[in-house]
């Protein structure tokens, strides 16, 4: 085997190690607290990619329906891997289970006051039809709407024209 292609399999098996250790990462376990699992997903910020690939916060688009002005989101690995050259998620993805989104909703300061997070887990006993488990958790950890909702808080809204497996990112802020 010439060395480049020796070089490019290390490198690719590398890579493939890297995707399945944060897939790992972000599980929840049947025995743990959902809503501080989920709370420890959106503190952990390592291993994420920003939407468009900027970590600016974006003004509230005149559809949401959260009260913060500000907002950014970001995607784990898996999720990330979904995300075009310009950080606009590709059309038509489903998000497959492992994949962890994190919306920071912010103060006019760019202050975060509250994390959405949506984590695709199938299999969950509280992953809504489509399979997301969904968190709605102040910056202090303190619960606003519990996983155990599946996400009826929320589902409405995210469910609108044009969303992709519930994200409305390419919808509120295209290229």
């Amino acid at each position: 085997m010439n060395n480049a292609l020796f070089y490019s399999a290390i490198i690719a098996t590398l890579i493939s190690i890297s995707v399945l250790e944060s897939c790992t990462h972000d599980q929840i376990s049947a025995n743990e607290n959902v809503d501080a699992s989920l709370y420890q997903m959106a503190m952990d910020t390592e291993g994420y990619s920003w939407y468009k690939y900027s970590d600016t916060a974006l003004p509230k688009s005149s559809g949401s329906g959260h009260s913060n002005p500000k907002l950014r989101t970001r995607y784990n690995l898996l999720a990330a891997s979904f995300l075009d050259s310009n950080g606009l998620v590709v059309p038509g993805t489903q998000f497959p289970d492992g994949s962890t989104i994190v919306k920071e909703l912010m103060s006019n300061t760019e202050v975060i006051e509250r994390y959405a997070v949506l984590f695709k887990d199938s299999n969950h006993a509280y992953a809504d039809a489509n399979g997301w488990v969904w968190g709605y958790i102040d910056a202090d950890g303190t619960v606003a709407v519990k996983a155990s909702d599946k996400g009826q808080a929320c589902i409405n809204c995210h469910s609108q024209a044009d969303h992709i497996d519930y994200g409305l990112m390419n919808k509120a802020f295209p290229l």
